[in-house]
This record gives C-alpha cells, structure tokens and sequence, in this order.
C-alpha cells in the first residue's frame, strides 16, 4: 500500500515528480536518527580531541553514506531522482564549507576546549537538521504556487555569490557581538565556567547556562543564515522536498568530521572561497533561467564537479609554492 505523503502540485515537467512511500520517510527519518545516535552514543560517547586520522576515517564513512544514498534514491524511484540527489548533495556539501570556517572562528572566539567541541556541533547539527526540514517544505511549497519567486531566489544568490567574491578574504566579524547574543546574556543565567561538555550546570542550587549554550546558539545562528543561502541552492537542481532534505541532511551530518579534518589546514585551501561564489552565482543564474530555460541536471552535476576540483588542485599547488 502507497499513499503520497505530499501533493506534486503543478511540477515543472524539467524536475522529476516522485510518489513517496508511506515508509519512505520513516525510513529516510529512521536512518538518520540511527547514525546521529551511533554517532553520539558510542563514537563519540567520551568527550576527547579528534584527530587528523579519525577525522579522516569518519570524513571518509560520512562522504561515502552520502553519496550511497544515491543508489537508495535511484532503486526507490529512477535515475533522473537520483541525479538530482547527487546535485543537490555536492551543491550543499560544497556550500557548507563556509560553515566550516565560521565554526572554527566561533570555538576559537570562545575558546572552547577542542575535546568539547563535538557536542556542541551535534546538537547544532540536530537543530539545522530541523531548520532545513521547515525551510524546505515552506520553500518548495511557495516555489509550486509562484514560479516567479525562483527569480527571486536566483537573484539573492547572485548578489551572495559576487558579495562571497568581494568579500572573501575579509576578516569576519565579532560572532558573540549580536543582539541576538546580548538578549541571550541578558535574559539566561550564565555562568563562565565550564563544566564538561554539559549545556547546563548546578551552582550554589542554582540551574545556569554554561558557556557552550551560548557557543551553540551562534552556531545555530550561523547555520540560519546559511540555510538562507544553501537550501534555494540545493531547490535549484530538485522541487522534490524528499530529495531535497535527504541531500541537506546527508551533507551536513558529515559536517562535524569535515571539521575537524579541515579546521587546522582551512587557510591552505586559498581558492574555496571563490568556487563557492562561481557556485553560488551559477545557481543563482540557474533559477533566474528557469522560467525560459532549464539546465539540464547532469550538466548541472558536472559543473559543480569540475569547479570544486580546480579550487582544490589549485590550492594544493597555491600551498606547495608557499
């Protein structure tokens, strides 16, 4: 027995338009509750420093369970569901880097001891999971009723895409310095001791946050503000909101390892910034068309592909020179 979980509306004939099963997306829900689990429970169950090669090993498990899903997709439905998983998987794998660097700039802001880093990045990673899943069917449900607001999208990616360029090698700004973070201060008892990895603690009977509530808090900051930008990226490639959020969740689970793996060598890679922003005004460009003009997926595909393995061989020859 198969019910549609939700309505295909009417879909652009240049996208695929799947019926999911009733268990598809307990199943896809059941899967990542699994290795979130796994992962926290007996990975990472003592808190202590990640390593270069156990980041490597756990980068390696993650990247290969993102890009297996692709076959799941690909036997549940067709090949052309499974090119957009992929698409949409390599766009927000790609984007996330960025997010990479924010996290390393924030734990250094904070000085948050690198042993107790990993917990903090889960439950921020369990909260950008939930954004994205609220983002995406909002996103695709308005995208379906006005196809005119891909234009939209498309242009605020663009002008992200050129501000990304402009602004790359800048310094970033003060993280804790946000009225968000300045009403947190001001209205959640704190203390500025640590105590473990725990969120919260006791003292003198009194139940405070420790400094690492606030640490996550930015980071979920940080993680809305990239959502903004990543998931009418990845909705770009697929209107399908079960492959949409398969692809963001799959990405950013692996992204604790990412970086881990990455935090300490981030400045070698001196040409990701600009291949994230010919990303990102690429895809801008992309939805901007779409209206008159789809891009095929695949080409799409190998776009992303060939502009990521420039910046990377590039900045492996960039740092070799230096």
């Amino acid at each position: 027995m198969v019910s549609t979980l939700f309505s295909a509306g009417s879909r652009s004939e240049n996208f695929v338009d799947i019926t999911v099963p009733w268990w598809g997306w307990e199943m896809l829900l059941g899967v990542i509750a699994t290795l979130l689990l796994v992962d926290i429970l007996i990975v990472h169950r003592r808190p202590h420093v990640a390593h270069l090669k156990e980041a490597a090993i756990e980068s390696i498990v993650w990247v290969s369970i993102g890009v297996g899903f692709t076959f799941v997709i690909w036997a549940m439905f067709e090949r052309a569901a499974a090119v957009e998983y992929i698409s949409g998987y390599l766009i927000e794998k790609s984007l996330s880097v960025d997010n990479v660097f924010v996290w390393a700039m924030i734990f250094s802001h904070f000085q948050v001891p690198r042993e107790y880093q990993h917990r903090v990045l889960f439950w921020g990673i369990f909260g950008a999971l939930v954004m994205r899943f609220v983002f995406i069917f909002l996103g695709v449900a308005i995208i379906e009723r006005f196809d005119y607001v891909l234009i939209g999208f498309g242009l605020f990616l663009i002008y992200t895409g050129i501000g990304v360029f402009r602004h790359g090698d800048e310094d970033e700004k003060d993280p804790s310095d946000t009225r968000t973070m300045r009403l947190f201060n001001r209205f959640i008892p704190t203390t500025d001791e640590l105590d473990g990895q725990k969120l919260f603690t006791k003292k003198n009977g009194k139940r405070l946050a420790t400094p690492l509530l606030a640490v996550l808090v930015v980071i979920e900051i940080s993680d809305l503000i990239f959502a903004v930008d990543s998931v009418p990226a990845v909705l770009a490639v697929s209107h399908e909101q079960f492959i949409v959020f398969a692809a963001n969740a799959f990405a950013i689970m692996g992204l604790r390892a990412l970086y881990f793996l990455f935090a300490d060598i981030k400045d070698r890679f001196v040409y990701l910034k600009p291949a994230i922003s010919v990303l990102l005004i690429y895809v801008g460009l992309k939805m901007t068309v779409a209206h008159w003009y789809h891009v095929p997926t695949w080409l799409s595909l190998l776009f992303i592909l060939t502009v990521m393995t420039i910046a990377i061989v590039a900045s492996v020859i960039q740092d070799r020179k230096h």
